[in-house]
């Protein structure tokens, strides 16, 4: 411990747009827990959202705050280990100087969900970046607690690519709530970096005709490099139509969605086919509402959730070590941890980026 300082900057979470960087003492870890410097924590849809003030994250009338203040953000993150607490070498896998990352969420191992081994469903539900317990990522160091789940990346992988193992884990998990067959005609809507995870995911699952929707053409190349069989811009194409002609009038198999966009839910139930597969996976800023009778009495769709990255981490770390991915691509901007409210902006406009991250180790 007697190279790491006993301060660092870390970006501090006082409440909706009241983000501030900060100097905090550097965590030491307890047993079973590992210290981390990080190398790159990622801002992601939900980041932006809880820092707008979203009620999924501040609660509302029908819900409580989910999130908490005097929290560090950041869930997506990789790190190198600096320090051990007792144990904790032999519970995790790791050893100091290995660069690892941590599932996103610590369960309890208590609760009625992870008793039944469906651990990302955890009832106290602690995701690292928005609860005191669970400290996130924007900040210098970090730590991993004893209950975490955590993988040591291989050598020879670009230790920055790891922040891209939780985003891909999750597009993973969605694309395996689809079924997906061989037969299937699978859409996926919407191609920013989680779509594009479920391309390459998709892609794997060797369906017999992948298409790829999006408003942005650079992203349509991008997922074409992913996998993508067909790509569309439903701002120049019918795709509705164009998906029940490519399908003899049925439409397609799966439609997995990507957007947070109100016109993609009801694009996809219009699209898809009577006994289909529609996958949610997005964080919505604003409620959305669709005609209902299309799901029940005029289709019988199955509808499934996607919740988080289940046991995928490590299908995850074989991607991105295998080059499934074109990561630089992926990998828009990168800017110093002084710079968290210049990139919040980056990735709320979306109009130019994909993965934004901080860099904590980065000169400002």
């Amino acid at each position: 411990m007697s190279q790491i300082p006993e301060t660092m900057q870390a970006v501090v979470c006082h409440g909706p747009g009241d983000y501030r960087l900060e100097t905090r003492p550097v965590p030491r870890p307890g047993p079973g827990e590992v210290l981390v410097k990080v190398i790159a924590a990622g801002i992601c849809a939900g980041d932006v959202k809880c820092f707008q003030g979203t009620p999924m994250f501040w609660g509302d009338a029908n819900r409580k705050a989910y999130a908490e203040t005097d929290v560090i953000p950041g869930h997506e993150f990789v790190g190198r280990v600096v320090a051990l607490g007792e144990g904790a070498g032999h519970r995790h896998g790791l050893a100091l100087g290995d660069v690892a990352v941590s599932e996103q969420i610590v369960p309890c191992g208590e609760c009625r969900f992870c008793r039944e081994g469906n651990y990302w469903m955890c009832q106290p539900h602690d995701l690292y970046g928005f609860h005191r317990v669970t400290q996130g990522s924007w900040a210098e160091y970090m730590i991993y607690p004893a209950k975490s789940r955590n993988y040591r990346l291989p050598d020879g992988m670009d230790p920055r690519h790891g922040v891209f193992v939780e985003p891909l884990g999750c597009s993973i998990h969605a694309v395996n709530r689809g079924n997906i067959g061989f037969n299937d005609v699978v859409v996926i809507s919407g191609c920013g970096a989680l779509g594009l995870g479920m391309v390459a995911a998709a892609r794997m699952k060797n369906p017999a005709k992948l298409i790829a929707l999006d408003l942005n053409p650079h992203r349509l190349e991008l997922a074409k490099r992913c996998g993508a069989d067909i790509v569309m811009n439903p701002a120049e194409v019918d795709v509705v139509q164009a998906i029940r002609d490519l399908t003899g009038g049925y439409g397609c198999d799966v439609y997995i969605e990507a957007t947070g966009a109100g016109k993609s839910v009801e694009q996809g139930l219009l699209a898809i086919r009577k006994l289909g597969t529609f996958v949610e996976f997005s964080v919505f800023k604003d409620p959305v509402t669709v005609d209902w009778t299309i799901i029940g009495d005029s289709k019988e769709l199955n509808i499934h959730g996607a919740h988080l990255s289940p046991n995928t981490y490590p299908h995850a770390i074989r991607m991105i070590a295998e080059g499934r991915l074109p990561m630089e691509d992926i990998l828009t901007h990168r800017l110093p941890l002084s710079g968290f409210r210049e990139g919040i902006d980056i990735a709320a406009d979306g109009r130019h980026s994909l993965k934004v991250i901080l860099e904590p180790g980065a000169a400002a």
